[in-house]
């Protein structure tokens, strides 16, 4: 009598990123995974709309991060923030912060946040995107140096942490995905990482 096949471990889940904003949603979903940094040239192409950016730089990540995990499941994700088509990413710095919140006040975006999923061994490759609508206040030059101090925000692209303060300083946040703006998906991420064979809770 031949004995039965024995199943397949589970596919090790990776996050290809070092934001501990994904980190910190991830974990959100109780199942094991593994992080790793991806190695991926950000600059936007010439012409290159936000949506089309986010796009390539989210399934850019994970390919790169599945290349040197091929067995593994791979998440790469990526946020940019859409003023009129123009990309405005992570300030970096008070100044560039300033900048940018004065020109988005009283405006609405749209954070365009993307998430891949590759698994080189199995072949499996998907990318979604999440369009997040933010309208910010009309908000005073004060608002915004207080705000700033407060927060420092220099690493979030639109110069905003929704989930911190920087809830004060928007009207309205319109989206289907209610993690996206904080930079993970996570509706898309599980439908995702579902179909490429990880059992979520």
């Amino acid at each position: 009598m031949s004995e039965a096949p024995t199943p397949a471990p589970p596919r090790r889940l990776v996050l290809g990123s070092t934001s501990r904003y994904r980190r910190e949603l991830m974990e959100r979903l109780r199942i094991p995974f593994d992080v790793a940094a991806p190695d991926v040239d950000e600059t936007p192409r010439p012409g290159e709309r936000p949506d089309e950016l986010a796009r390539r730089l989210a399934l850019a990540k994970a390919r790169a991060v599945a290349a040197m995990h091929p067995g593994a499941i791979v998440i790469g994700s990526d946020q940019v923030c859409d003023f009129d088509g123009e990309p405005l990413g992570k300030p970096g710095t008070h100044d560039n912060a300033v900048i940018q919140l004065r020109r988005m006040r009283g405006r609405a975006v749209v954070f365009q946040t993307a998430v891949a999923v590759v698994c080189t061994d199995a072949g499996f490759e998907a990318v979604e995107l999440a369009p997040v609508k933010v309208r910010f206040r009309e908000l005073s030059d004060e608002e915004i140096e207080n705000y700033l101090r407060l927060d420092q925000p220099y690493d979030c692209a639109g110069s905003a942490r929704s989930e911190g303060l920087g809830i004060a300083v928007v009207d309205a946040i319109e989206s289907d995905d209610p993690t996206a703006l904080i930079g993970l998906p996570l509706i898309r991420t599980c439908r995702m990482i579902r179909a490429a064979g990880v059992k979520v809770p």
